[in-house]
Parts: structure tokens; sequence; C-alpha cells
């Protein structure tokens, strides 16, 4: 399938692909049919989905029959009066459901909004209104039924809800009974173009409302370096990106680039992560490739790795934020696999990565995809030097690539604000060593600026994760008459340090920074706190720990 798409597919390094890389783009490219249907046709009994869940049901779809679901699914959303343009928001966890759902929307021209179980109902209010949302297709339990519910009377837009599970409430619809009632559907090929809009996705960002990031759909193509050049997926790969389908990364790593490198989706639906179940799903299925956030990897090594097979293992890659050098050395020494980097935001695809051809640094986000022309800018708009800060950004006078976004839907302001004079500035901080590897700072609003010096989050909490005592936290720079800025580190303590929270840990714990990076970026100001606040995708919100030290 790669070959409809790209000039070259294999390379012989990192050089060949960083000057050969070159995407076919065709006319109206819709990825249902253009994908899911043509390995349909190809390879029909070819693996596209293995699902399992944590009561023990299993279930496995070809392409022959993920085009018959997605199909049906199709149909019955026509049944029901959605069409092109239509703005869906689909609410399904890790349900397998969320694959017809989507691949059914693109093949009508519709537009999905994947979203959390998380949202609330002040959340859905927001949401259903800024985008106008048309129906709503969720998993059929409390509390998301309730919040749903409570947000109708304020939701004007909303015609439809449509029940996925055993919980059909009054006035939703069924969606089993639907697509096994539904009449064959009829192809819509053709049905877009491709600047129509695919997808619109609610980013969590650390302040104010969510922004809608756009997408079009040409997206899909953006991932083929995902999923080919950062996962190293091929066709007998069965690969897991753990995430919930409420969040682009479901997209980035459990559909789009996977299929179209031929590659099968596995999912494993859970209620609650338990790093011991996820070793042995990955022993029990033979899972050839996985990617999470440093995160999940930080939990993993906390186990007693030796009693999982893990020797199906592949490949492993890592992103949603920066990775600290030390869960990188562990990994290592367990497993034997190099962990490799990658950096995108909701508005891009892998934008920089750790390809199969160059050594990884640890704590490196890799070297920039030659898909996008990018570039570190200084304050003053000059190509940052060698080992000096500058702002991430994204050229666009060359040429527009797919897979970036198009603009934050309904707001030309805040997009003008990220993207103008075909520059997209990504609002993310680093720095680049002499082999051209990108080493992240922070977000911009995040830098610290003490004494002269320019401090970033990441390095300090990098420095502090390596200390037993820490399980979790946050650095924030509070304003100093003297040095402008001094930086301060929240502190989530380990169990077995709680009770020794006071002066000499906090001594401790500011020597221990002094010795593992540089002295002056040692945290003058220590909090022990039991819970840090965050976006409901988990992200920190500094600005919250900021705003609350200003008050």
């Amino acid at each position: 399938m790669l070959e409809k798409y790209l000039k070259q597919t294999e390379f012989t390094g990192w050089e060949d692909f960083k000057e050969n890389y070159k995407l076919i783009i065709p006319e109206n490219f819709n990825f249902g049919y253009d994908i899911v249907d043509e390995w349909a046709k190809k390879e029909p009994n070819k693996k596209a989905l293995l699902w399992t869940n944590d009561q023990g049901e299993c279930r496995e779809f070809t392409f022959a029959e993920m085009k018959h679901h997605t199909d049906q699914t199709a149909s019955y959303f026509q049944s029901l009066g959605i069409k092109k343009g239509d703005i869906v928001m689909a609410i399904l966890k890790r349900r397998y459901e969320f694959w017809f759902t989507i691949i059914a929307l693109h093949k009508i021209g519709a537009v999905i909004i994947p979203a959390t179980h998380l949202l609330t109902k002040k959340d859905l209010v927001y949401r259903n209104n800024a985008a106008d949302i048309k129906a709503i297709i969720a998993v059929g339990e409390e509390p998301i039924i309730s919040h749903i519910n409570d947000a109708m009377p304020e939701s004007p837009s909303v015609e439809m809800l449509i029940s996925v599970g055993e919980i059909v409430p009054e006035g939703w619809h069924d969606f089993h009974e639907g697509i096994e009632n539904a009449a064959p559907f009829t192809s819509m090929l053709g049905v877009n173009r491709n600047d129509d809009p695919l997808i619109i996705s609610f980013t969590s960002g650390t302040t104010g409302n969510p922004k809608m990031v756009l997408l079009d759909c040409l997206y899909p193509l953006g991932h083929i370096i995902t999923a080919k050049y950062w996962h190293n997926l091929h066709e007998d790969s069965l690969h897991l990106t753990i995430a919930d389908t409420g969040w682009l990364k479901a997209v980035w790593g459990k559909l789009y680039g996977q299929w179209i490198v031929g590659a099968c989706v596995f999912v494993y639906d859970h209620e609650k992560f338990a790093p011991a179940d996820m070793l042995a799903m990955i022993q029990k299925y033979r899972i050839t490739s996985l990617c999470a956030p440093p995160t999940i990897f930080r939990f993993l090594i906390r186990e007693d790795v030796t009693k999982y097979d893990l020797s199906s293992l592949e490949y492993c890659t890592i992103a949603g934020e920066a990775l600290n050098p030390a869960v990188y050395e562990q990994f290592y020494k367990l497993t034997g696999i190099k962990l490799r980097e990658g950096y995108g935001q909701s508005e891009t695809t892998v934008s920089i990565f750790t390809s199969p051809w160059v050594e990884p640094k640890p704590g490196s986000m890799g070297l920039p995809s030659p898909h996008y022309d990018i570039d570190l800018l200084t304050n003053d708009g000059r190509s940052a030097e060698v080992g000096e800060q500058g702002q991430i950004i994204i050229r666009t006078d060359k040429n527009y690539p797919p897979g970036l976004f198009k603009g934050y839907y309904r707001n030309s302001e805040l997009t003008y604000e990220a993207w103008h004079d075909n520059i997209y500035y990504t609002g993310d901080v680093a720095w680049r060593d002499e082999d051209g590897y990108f080493w992240f700072v922070g977000r911009a609003d995040d830098v610290i600026k003490s004494s002269g010096y320019r401090i970033g989050p990441f390095e300090v909490e990098s420095a502090l994760m390596t200390h037993p005592a820490v399980v979790e936290c946050a650095i924030t720079g509070v304003p100093d008459d003297i040095r402008g800025q001094v930086v301060k580190a929240t502190i989530i303590l380990a169990k077995d340090y709680k009770d020794k929270a006071g002066d000499e840990l906090v001594k401790e714990i500011q020597n221990h920074v002094k010795n593992v990076t540089a002295p002056y970026k040692y945290p003058r100001i220590v909090e022990f706190v039991d819970e840090l606040p965050k976006t409901i995708s988990g992200k920190i919100r500094r600005t919250e720990i900021r705003e609350k030290d200003k008050k």
C-alpha cells in the first residue's frame, strides 16, 4: 500500500531518507476507501485489529470484516440523517466500535471529534456549542450517560444520542441494533476533497479553554512517517500504542499510519492501568511494537520484568512528554531495547523523532522529520546556533505538508497568533546539539529567566526524578526582586519519604539537583504536595501553580 503514496519506501540511512522522502498526493484521498477498502480487496484475510479487554473477551477483525462493519455503520449513520460536513463527537474509550465509527464517518464525509470519557457536563456544553455538534456516540455507561444528558438542555445543536453498550437510555439510539438492521451501503467514493475537514480535536491547553484543531482529509498520510519510520512497523507487526481513543494519540498509534503500512493494531480495553497487566498482554499476544508516554514506562520498569517473556518486542517508542534519561537507561538495562523518542503536537504529525537509522541520545527528541521544514527561532528572529535555545517552528513558505493542521476552527485570531508569515510557532522551546539532535526545554511560557540564565523546567525535572524521594514534580518560576525569577519545585513524595518531609530533605534534594545538573538550576524553593494541578489529559498546569504563588 505504501508504494501508492511514496516515491521511495526503503532507504539506506538517515541521509537518504532526509534527501529522498517524498509523498505522492492523490486526488480526493479518503482513508476509508483508499486504505481500509483497498486492503479488504487486496488481502481480505489480513488482520487489521486484535481487541481484548480486562474481562477476558477477545475479538479479531480482518480488513474484509472491517470493511463490512464500517459500511454497515456508515449506512446506519446515513439513516439517522448524518451527512457530509456534520460534526459528530465520539466518546468510546477503547471499545472496538470506535474503529467502526471513525471509518464510517470518513466514508460519508462527516467530521469526527474524538473525546475522552472524563468530560463533565461543563466540558460537554462548551464543546457542543463551540463546534455545533450534531450527534454524540458514547459508551452506554455511567457517569458518561448522566453527564451527556445533563448537558443536553444547554446544547441546542445536538440532534441525536447513540449508545454503544448494554445500556440504551430513553431517547437514545441503539448503535448495535442500528448497524445490524442497516441497509446495504452504497460507496460514496469521491465524497470529499483533500482539504475538506476530517477531524476536530479539542486541545487540552495548560491555559484557557481548549482550542479546536482542524485537520483535513490528507492528515492520515502525514502519519506514514509515524508508523513506518518512527514506530518501524512492517506488515507482520502487532503494534500497541497505549492511549484512549479520546485523544489524538489514538489515531497516531492505533489507526492511520499503522493500517497504511499494513500492520495489525492491538487494543487492550481496560478500566484501570496496571503495569503488570500490560506486561502480561505483551507476553500473551506476542506484541512486536510498543508506544507509550514516559509515565507508562516509569511504571513498567518498577515491575519485576524478569517474570515476563518480552522476547516478541522488537521496538519501543515514546512520546507525549519529554523522556527522562533515567527511564531510558533502566528500560534498556531490563529489556535491551532502546527507547526512541518522538515529538509532535495535536497540530502536527510526528515532527522530530529518533529513527531506526540513528543512535538514540537519552533525553533527546531526535532529528527533525524531512516531512516538515523545521527550525529553531530565537526571540529576535534568528535561527538558533548550536547549543542556543529557540522556539520550534515549521516553515510553510515552500509547501503545505499533509498532517499539519488547517487552523483553529472558528478562531482566526488564535490561528494567526500561532501561524503567520508562513511560519507555524509551536510554542515549545528546544536547543540542538552539534549532531543536529533536538533537546526539549519547555513551553515558551514556562521557561524561567533567573539572573540572566534561561532555565527549562524539563531539565530540572529530569534531575529531580533521579532522586528516590520524588514520584512526580513540576518546576516553575517565582518572581524575585534580585534574580527576576527563582526556580521552585513542587514535589509529590514517594510513600517511604512522606514522613521525612522537612528542611533536611529539602536540602538533600537541592544538593542532588546541583550535582546532577548545573548548580544555578537548583530549586531555591521546594514545596511538598499530595497532587499536582493537571489538565483533563494529564498535562501539568504550571500556570495554576504560578498563579497560586502570586496570590
